[in-house]
């Protein structure tokens, strides 16, 4: 869906530039592969790139936390989705973690540009209902970056598949659980192999970005940059929109039991926020700028 929304991306930066700024949309692997993004931007061969911080943390480590901690971006005090996601985007920019994260992207000759949502991740969906400590020890679960860490720790068994792959693995038995976002069951019919949405270890939304070659973006007069700029504010809205109507499908397919809703139990969350938290402190070495983002959304989140 956030590819698909690139559209307002890149009609408003047309319009706010008054013609200006022509931005042509691409799907990996139609230039490079995904995790041939980073360098395709590093080196110029595109100009910008729509992705998250988490393909980014092999050479930027502090890009895991930009795309999301266990129970980091999860905000208890607002109700509405929309309203979650200001929050989220209060901190980046009034708690000063959007000014690291362009100072860490500088250094690889990048400018970090505005976030976006992909919504509830990790959104969980399984071929069986899972709720106890006794359902996830040993699940075999597809799943990535430092989501496996964490459901490992768990003593969940992650594997490495792609996501292509993952239905099939699914229907096999390869994988009894998947983790994802929700177009699993908005687009891409999961239900079909794997009916059970497990709630409980997801944060409300999962944080990507927009990032430009940083000698494309310093070419660019003070007028194109603050449209490139606004244009990608107004991708930030539209997109955030479209997930949030996607959700409420999400919630009418529990509706018809099309899709069914299993709440973990209270000693799978608290095992789930212990071992989530400890990979919290693990990032602290990783890089100063992952030290201080930690600092920042432990005092943000009242988390010790």
């Amino acid at each position: 869906m956030s590819m698909e929304a690139l559209s307002i991306f890149a009609d408003a930066a047309a319009k706010r530039s008054n013609g200006q700024l022509k931005i042509q949309v691409f799907a990996a692997p139609e230039i490079v592969g995904m995790f041939e993004v980073p360098d395709a931007v590093k080196a110029g061969t595109i100009d910008m790139e729509m992705s998250s911080g988490g393909i980014w943390s092999g050479i930027i480590p502090v890009g895991d936390i930009e795309f999301g901690l266990p129970y980091g971006y999860r905000i208890p005090e607002a109700q509405t989705f929309m309203d979650k996601l200001s929050i989220i985007r209060k901190f980046f920019y009034e708690g000063g973690f959007a000014q690291l994260l362009r100072d860490e992207y500088a250094k690889q000759g990048v400018y970090w540009l505005d976030l976006h949502t992909y919504g509830p991740v990790p959104f969980i969906c399984a071929t069986k209902p899972i709720q106890t400590l006794s359902d996830i020890k040993g699940l075999r679960i597809r799943t990535d970056s430092l989501w496996m860490t964490w459901q490992n720790a768990m003593g969940m068994n992650g594997q490495d598949i792609s996501g292509d792959e993952a239905y099939m693995a699914l229907k096999n038995g390869t994988v009894n659980a998947h983790v994802w976002d929700m177009s699993v069951y908005t687009g891409m019919g999961f239900e079909e192999v794997a009916p059970y949405w497990i709630r409980g270890m997801e944060d409300d939304h999962a944080i990507g970005h927009i990032v430009v070659n940083m000698k494309i973006w310093q070419s660019l007069p003070p007028d194109l940059q603050q449209a490139l700029a606004g244009a990608a504010e107004d991708y930030y809205k539209g997109e955030a929109a479209i997930y949030d109507k996607e959700y409420q499908k999400v919630l009418d397919k529990v509706k018809a039991g099309v899709v069914k809703e299993v709440q973990l139990d209270k000693d799978v969350i608290a095992l789930a926020e212990k071992t989530g938290y400890a990979i919290w402190d693990e990032q602290v070495p990783r890089s100063p700028a992952s030290a201080k983002a930690i600092e920042m959304i432990k005092k943000w989140r009242g988390v010790k």
